[in-house]
């Protein structure tokens, strides 16, 4: 009886595990191929709710006179009557009255120089005209008596008497006494003239406002120098520098190749940099007919039709130079909004207002009119923060984020 092979009946280990192996690897991609699956979901669900990336702006205000603006302008503010106030005395100045910002009205005394020595010789002419007075009153009396001797000598003589030679020099006191008025009325002329110049002098120590205004430079203390030729060591000149603030004009560079735009009388809207929010109404006053080579522009002065007490010399304006004179509606501020934050949704004109919290809120605005480079709109206040150009598929309610620039 032949013996079994029991090698047969062994068991091949090493395909056992080649088979474990292979389902391991197996278990393995499957679940790599669920995570990758799971990841691209998460992905595309992160995709599809996060919020949309939008450009924004800020609703601000702008005024309807753009839309019949032809021309813009800058310039400054300037007073066409004013003046640096000095004296033609010299001497040191003892008082003074103003201070910058001062109003002051014409022939007010501002300042004062010391002038004792001319008030005494002011004095002194006086006195010199009330003494010629007095001798006039004199040399009237000796002409009177004068008159009475010569009729009495005359009577005298006719009568015979008295001699020629009496009556001869009656005649001849009286003669005397006439030309001793005649002298006396000269030298009152004199004494009155000397009098005159005397106060012109002390008048010159006080200094007066040239015309009404405000004072808008102190050039001088009390203890300076004064004297007509400011050249002169440590001395002034100008005490104070003045402007009428009724003679106030926006002087305004414009284009010699725009020029032909403006014409004297033309309305105008004057706006100051120091006071964004304020228009004031201007009109062309007239044309400096001189080019500024170096800059090809020509000086246009505004005059101000509406007068502020806040406009001051000096300050900066924008002047826009109307087609036509504004409206009284025309000349308030509207909201407006730059046009690239309107769009059509459903056959309406709408924005889209972000609120605090990243929500952008579907808000209709009306027709929009177009205001030089913003439109006028409604439903949304200045300082609203709005989406430019918002994407087709944002909705209402839907949060967005701020797109980096």
């Amino acid at each position: 009886m032949d013996t079994p092979d029991l090698s047969r009946l062994s068991i091949d280990r090493s395909a056992k595990a080649r088979t474990g192996r292979r389902r391991r690897l197996g278990g393995k991609w499957t679940i790599g191929a669920l995570v990758a699956l799971l990841a691209g979901v998460l992905a595309a669900w992160r995709v599809a709710t996060a919020p949309a990336a939008v450009e924004t702006a800020t609703v601000t205000t702008t005024y309807p006179t753009q839309a019949i603006t032809l021309l813009n302008a800058t310039g400054r503010v300037v007073a066409w009557r004013k003046a640096a106030v000095s004296t033609k005395a010299t001497g040191r100045l003892e008082w003074l009255g103003v201070q910058e910002g001062s109003r002051v009205k014409e022939g007010d005394v501002i300042a004062r120089l010391e002038n004792a020595d001319v008030a005494a010789a002011r004095d002194s002419a006086v006195a010199n005209v009330a003494a010629a007075r007095a001798n006039l009153q004199q040399g009237e009396a000796e002409m009177r008596d004068s008159d009475l001797n010569l009729q009495r000598t005359r009577d005298l003589f006719e009568k015979k008497f008295v001699s020629a030679a009496a009556l001869d020099s009656a005649v001849a006191r009286e003669e005397k006494a006439k030309a001793a008025i005649a002298a006396q009325k000269a030298a009152i002329g004199v004494a009155e003239a000397n009098a005159r110049q005397a106060q012109v002098a002390l008048d010159q120590t006080l200094i007066r406002a040239p015309f009404d205004g405000i004072v808008l430079t102190k050039n001088a203390n009390v203890g300076d120098i004064l004297t007509p030729f400011s050249n002169a060591t440590e001395s002034k000149g100008a005490v104070v520098d003045m402007a009428d603030m009724a003679t106030l004009e926006v002087e305004a560079d414009v284009s010699e190749a725009s020029i032909a735009k403006v014409r004297a009388g033309m309305p105008c809207e004057i706006q100051l940099d120091a006071y964004p929010d304020m228009r004031l109404r201007g009109a062309v006053s007239r044309i400096v007919p001189t080019v500024d080579r170096t800059k090809d522009t020509l000086l246009v002065k505004v005059s101000f039709v509406d007068k502020d007490p806040r406009v001051l010399p000096d300050m900066s304006a924008k002047v826009a130079f109307l087609e036509r004179e504004a409206r009284p509606g025309e000349r308030l501020p509207v909201v407006a909004v730059r046009p690239e934050a309107v769009v059509e949704r459903n056959g309406r004109s709408v924005v889209f207002a972000i609120d605090a919290k990243d929500v952008a809120h579907e808000v209709a605005v009306g027709k929009p009119v177009k205001l030089g480079d913003l439109v006028e709109v409604s439903g949304v206040q200045p300082g609203d923060k709005v989406a430019l150009k918002p994407p087709a598929k944002l909705a209402d309610g839907a949060r967005v984020a701020e797109a980096k620039k």
